[in-house]
């Protein structure tokens, strides 16, 4: 008799644990999938010193130094110059027509700026297929030349001082 309670609480518990182990496999799963997230936020959302400006002759060096994040980087800042030209002309383009047959200062200006947010969408998404991107780990490369830049500059505030 004291066996079958035994294994009555036991099978009673057992979907309850089934159901934890799941769910801490999947919180594991996903920490692993996010970890980079964790050394970005704390490295360069909240740093001890903010990071200094940079210039587009310090990204092209960057792209020159290095042969695996270079290429991506590249290419996002290519795709980026697509977004502003989709944005620019979705914003003009449905800012002219709105004030073409409404004569609406408003609704001009509401159109100005939804054209500008369906351009830079509709940018975005040109470039990410007529380049790729999703083939790419771009935030990787993103990442690695803010921690490229946070090491040079760390290093001539050392070499100043």
């Amino acid at each position: 008799m004291a066996e079958s309670s035994e294994s009555s609480d036991s099978s009673s518990s057992s979907p309850l644990k089934y159901v934890k182990n799941k769910m801490k496999s999947l919180g594991e799963y996903w920490d692993d999938r996010f970890a980079i997230l964790d050394h970005y936020t704390k490295t360069f959302f909240t740093p001890d010193k903010p990071l200094p400006k940079w210039s587009d002759s310090d990204v092209e060096e960057f792209i020159a130094s290095d042969p695996v994040n270079g290429p991506t980087l590249k290419c996002v800042r290519e795709a980026a110059k697509f977004a502003a030209t989709g944005s620019a002309i979705g914003a003009i383009s449905t800012a002219g027509l709105a004030w073409k047959y409404s004569k609406s200062p408003h609704g001009a200006v509401l159109a100005l700026g939804a054209g500008a947010i369906f351009g830079w969408t509709f940018g975005q998404e040109i470039a990410n297929h007529w380049m790729q991107l999703y083939r790419m780990d771009t935030l990787a490369a993103q990442l690695e030349f803010l921690d490229w830049w946070k090491k040079r500059t760390e290093g001539s505030r050392d070499r100043v001082l």
